[in-house]
């Protein structure tokens, strides 16, 4: 058999099978719908134990999908784990239930030290200028990304003015993107699972010559189109992606403009301090 198209996906083959499958191969296709990472990180014997099926089950069912082995269906499947699905993420209640705690704090330890490890100060401190200099500095993200460019938005109005995030409820980017300009800083948060318009924006921001940075996940190769890309790990000990690098990076960037910016930014924060005082006080 021939190795499924690259326009139909290992989940999508699986889903597209269920309903003609027999009962123990549809016990397992349900099982690799919820989990498909297992496939991906376990042999044929392993998977057919946490599924609770026989070797020759687990055979039959990749031959099913189209593929000429259960290697060839774990390689796909392989594949597949950078589109940013997170059921693609190993479950630790499989093969390590005990480490709850521990586990994705070690892991949330590991995706810091692996982010900033590529990551220098000099490149910081390059963005924060970039930010403090700007005319305006525009933060855009879609799906998970939008909650990330909404708090280093709002993370950084305690030093500048002209900040906005992007996309706002019922508003066009092209309201928005058609106001670029040379002298403005663009930050772009690309974490999986990403939108196609991503690719738009970045071409946009560099063609109307802003300063681009772009953070995303470890799973993008470097973007040339970007001034900066800093890329966070976000490997998880669950189903959920470990946004810790991202959230500190977030934090460095702002304080370190906050820091660039000297008594400005003392004087804009102790503005800021009074006003809240007082409407505290009413």
């Amino acid at each position: 058999m021939s190795r499924p198209t690259k326009e139909r996906s290992f989940l999508a083959r699986v889903r597209s099978a269920l309903p003609s499958l027999h009962p123990a191969e549809r016990r397992l296709g349900e099982f690799v719908c919820d989990f498909p990472g297992e496939l991906a990180s376990y042999d044929a014997k392993e998977l057919a134990k946490f599924a609770n099926v026989s070797r020759a089950t687990v055979s039959r069912f990749v031959r099913r999908l189209g593929y000429e082995s259960y290697e060839a269906a774990r390689k796909h499947a392989r594949e597949e784990q950078s589109t940013g699905s997170r059921l693609f993420l190993p479950n630790p209640s499989l093969n390590q239930a005990e480490s709850s705690l521990a586990l994705n704090l070690e892991q949330g330890k590991a995706n810091l030290d692996r982010t900033f490890a590529t990551i220098t100060q000099a490149e910081v401190d390059a963005v924060a200028q970039a930010i403090l200099s700007a005319r305006k500095t525009w933060v855009i993200g879609f799906r998970a990304s939008h909650s990330f460019a909404d708090y280093l938005r709002w993370q950084l109005t305690q030093v500048i003015e002209q900040v906005v995030s992007l996309p706002g409820g019922g508003e066009t980017l092209g309201e928005h993107l058609v106001n670029f300009q040379e002298t403005d800083c663009v930050i772009v948060f690309g974490l999986r699972r990403r939108v196609a318009v991503n690719e738009h924006l970045l071409a946009h921001a560099r063609k109307c010559g802003a300063k681009l940075l772009y953070i995303t996940d470890e799973g993008l190769e470097l973007e040339p189109v970007a001034t900066w890309h800093f890329r966070c790990h976000t490997l998880a000990a669950g189903p959920l992606f470990n946004h810790t690098a991202v959230m500190a990076l977030c934090h460095l960037l702002a304080m370190r403009t906050i820091e660039a910016a000297n008594d400005a930014s003392r004087s804009r924060l102790r503005k800021i301090e009074t006003l809240n005082d007082r409407l505290e006080e009413l």
